[in-house]
């Protein structure tokens, strides 16, 4: 007998006046997708039907109640529907045991009925809300599902009801957020001006910086030797940013490791086979069978990690071990009331030390040892000679130290993941709270501490130096990777994991097309005289400079995370929003580098006291002080944004100039948050369009002023930028570019405050 067909029982049909099955129930040839919620009729009420115990179903009895809830059924009538449909299953188990069935062949019997069925019911009928083609694949769900649900919903709720009718399945904080949206305004005549500015401007500003990279401009001898051969004909590539170019010329190997590793790790499994657990079983046996994955998957994780490392910098590997160990050593030897304060000095110094003694080559070292005597001698001491060596053994990545600073980002979230589950109580806060520890929200996955014996040296190690994530993130907390190690994520499904890498091959390709035709950065390091540009090309060559820095920071990420998604493992998109696609400096950097800004809300903005009584001071003891006032929480905010950013600025690289764009950047956002003081929302509810205008205007500032922060910090510098701000500002003629500049940015902020308008209207509200 097969059960390729599959139990269906939402075939099942209920009258008023008595329950029975349908005689359509035949499993043979059924197609889930011609159900409609009116073929699926409610069962009679029932006064003695016990509540619906929502923990006790299981995942495909969870995505059923999903789909019939979004449909109008109540708590009741799914109760007495699970009861009949379970009923019916046993009695079907049972008829197949006399048949002379296995238990392998119920055990999958009773698999098909949980998981393959019910995945397919997940998705209601077609509809004209249907995502189709390049909206799908740009869709905010297919990029990060954390984006299309609150941080507090549990994540099997949360992908059951992203369906593709976007009003389908909405719950209270979602119908209510769509119900605060504005009417939307594509198709209103001022829409269509913006439309003709749009068509209008944009080719204008490729065919500025296209011409002035030209081989027949005057300035192209200047830099055409940093130009190299490219692959498409008759162009040359402007491969000479070497941060991007590192990455660019191994992209083929990082392909290979990014097949090459998941394989691996699925023959690891066939080999060392861990028991699985139906979910019908108990908490128990769901318990034992999540903790021997999460032993499967650390162990290879470890075992993987050491040897990428190996390959990665050779003999440095026992430097970072060296880290490791001391960094561990402070979580689990000192006193509690000591950790967070030495684990902050510890990886502050190793940020430093890293930076200034250059990766502690052992020449280096060899020498501090050896006498001046010794080492004044024309002939090279013998330990120092060893030394140089064994250095020259440097791996693939011999400056080990350049990406290291990723790494101090997970050691100080062990640390205090450490730290905060010794103050939580020894009950499970996950049977105190009844959480189903397979579909935990993100937010509980990162602040429920894991089992006190997972905090041990081999899943610390596994997790630092994961290797998906270990080059450059995104940045998971301890407590979410293991959280994810003993329960897969059910946001990672095979169609997700395809649209995105869709999404990033077309991401490199055009990275790939900007850099065959647009020289900006060749042009930025060639040019200290701006005088042979006129206002428009410099503003355009400055414009499109850190779009090529947001494209060669949003290409790595996207590689690692979709290695990662790959794995098995999910960590948050870093770029949630289009470098264009930003108006609010605050906004700007909660959605640029998103995962290493939920890190420092987390683990340095929060503890610090935050803006005003965050989420984090509210969870302090009663006797905290009462919170202060807007003004003077305003204050502290800022002087907290300042702390952060100092410290975002040396993290990034030690050196003035990042130092000047973290300063910069406090400066930039004093204007935003007096005008949100100034004029706040509530003032402007009868008059909404008013208030769209007034803040398209007052929010061109900010995004000239993110630009001239990130050229100082990440392209010009101070000097630089000075000659490049008198080329367009010098002359009447740039000061009429810059007004007709700012007149395209406001069309460009209504187009960005719909975009956000519409997203509202699906009940998606983003802080960015």
């Amino acid at each position: 007998m097969s059960f390729e067909s599959g139990f269906n029982p939402l075939r099942m049909q209920y009258d008023a006046g008595d329950n029975k099955e349908d005689d359509s129930c035949n499993t043979q040839n059924i197609d889930a997708s011609q159900f409609s919620p009116q073929q699926i009729r409610p069962p009679p009420p029932d006064a003695s039907e016990e509540p619906l115990n929502i923990a006790s179903l299981t995942p495909g009895e969870h995505r059923i109640y999903d789909y019939l809830r979004a449909h109008a059924w109540n708590e009741t009538n799914c109760s007495i529907y699970f009861r009949h449909v379970r009923a019916m299953q046993e009695i079907l188990v049972e008829y197949f045991r006399a048949q002379g069935l296995s238990e392998d062949q119920l055990r999958a019997f009773n698999e098909t009925c949980d998981s393959e069925l019910p995945e397919q019911l997940s998705t209601p009928p077609a509809t004209d809300y249907e995502w189709q083609g390049l909206r799908r694949l740009y869709s905010l769900d297919t990029l990060d599902t954390r984006l299309t649900t609150s941080s507090t919903t549990p994540i099997k709720t949360a992908v059951s009801g992203s369906t593709r009718d976007p009003t389908a399945g909405k719950d209270a904080r979602a119908q209510e957020i769509a119900s605060r949206a504005q009417p939307s305004k594509w198709n209103t005549p001022e829409f269509y001006f913006y439309y003709f500015v749009f068509i209008t401007v944009v080719p204008m500003m490729f065919k500025t910086v296209m011409d002035v990279s030209q081989p027949d401009h005057p300035a192209y001898k200047n830099y055409v030797d940093l130009l190299s051969p490219g692959w498409i004909p008759g162009h040359k590539v402007d491969n000479s940013d070497a941060q991007y170019a590192s990455f660019r010329d191994n992209i083929p190997y990082l392909f290979i490791l990014l097949i090459i590793h998941p394989l691996l790790r699925r023959v690891y499994n066939y080999f060392n086979p861990i028991p699985t657990a139906s979910p019908n079983e108990g908490h128990k046996q769901l318990n034992t069978a999540a903790d021997a994955r999460l032993k499967q998957r650390t162990v290879f994780d470890f075992n993987s990690a050491i040897l990428f490392l190996i390959g990665l910098h050779g003999i440095s590997v026992f430097k970072i071990l060296t880290i490791l160990f001391i960094n561990y050593k402070i979580a689990k030897g000192l006193p509690r009331a000591y950790i967070p304060a030495a684990t902050w000095i510890f990886n502050l110094i190793v940020l430093f030390a890293n930076e200034l003694c250059d990766g502690y080559p052992l020449a280096s070292i060899a020498r501090f040892f050896v006498s001046s005597e010794v080492a004044a001698a024309k002939d090279v001491p013998t330990l120092v000679a060893w030394a140089e060596f064994v250095d020259g053994f440097g791996g693939l990545m011999a400056r080990w130290q350049i990406l290291f600073k990723f790494t101090i980002l997970r050691l100080i979230s062990f640390n205090m993941d450490y730290y905060w589950s010794l103050s939580y109580p020894s009950d499970s806060p996950i049977e105190k709270k009844q959480i189903d520890p397979s579909s935990m929200s993100e937010r509980d996955r990162s602040t429920i501490p894991a089992d006190p014996s997972s905090y041990n040296a081999m899943y610390y190690t596994a997790y630092v130096l994961y290797s998906p994530l270990y080059l450059s993130g995104p940045i998971i907390s301890f407590n979410d990777y293991i959280s994810q190690q003993r329960y897969p994520s059910p946001a990672l499904t095979t169609t997700r994991n395809v649209l995105y890498g869709i999404r990033f091959l077309l991401t490199l390709l055009c990275m790939e097309l900007v850099l065959h035709f647009i020289y900006t950065v060749a042009i930025s390091k060639s040019t200290s005289d701006w005088s042979i540009y006129t206002p428009g090309q410099i503003s355009m060559l400055g414009y499109f400079n850190l779009k090529i820095i947001w494209l060669k920071l949003l290409i790595p990420w996207r590689l690692f995370r979709l290695w990662a998604l790959l794995d098995g493992i999910d960590p948050p998109e870093n770029m949630v929003r289009c470098m264009s696609n930003n108006y609010s400096g605050l906004a700007f950097w909660r959605a640029w580098h998103r995962s290493y800004h939920l890190w420092v809300l987390r683990y340095l903005y929060f503890p610090l006291g935050g803006g005003r009584r965050s989420s984090f001071s509210k969870s302090t003891t009663k006797d905290s002080p009462p919170p202060t006032s807007s003004l003077l929480s305003r204050a502290r905010g800022i002087f907290n944004q300042l702390i952060v950013f100092t410290f975002v600025a040396v993290w990034h690289d030690i050196n003035l100039r990042l130092l000047m764009w973290g300063w910069l950047i406090t400066l930039f956002v004093l204007p935003e948050v007096i005008a949100k003081l100034l004029f706040p929302a509530s003032r402007w509810r009868s008059h909404p369009n008013m208030y769209r205008i007034i803040c398209g205007i007052g929010a061109v500032g900010p995004i000239l002023a993110m630009m001239t922060a990130n050229l100082v910090g990440f392209a010009l510098g101070v000097d630089g930028l000075k000659g490049f701000l008198a080329g367009i500002l010098g002359s009447w003629k740039g000061a009429g570019f810059m007004l007709g500049a700012c007149g395209a940015l406001f069309v460009g902020i209504q187009v960005m405050f719909e975009i956000r308008e519409a997203e509202q209207r699906k009940g998606i509200k983003l802080s960015f």
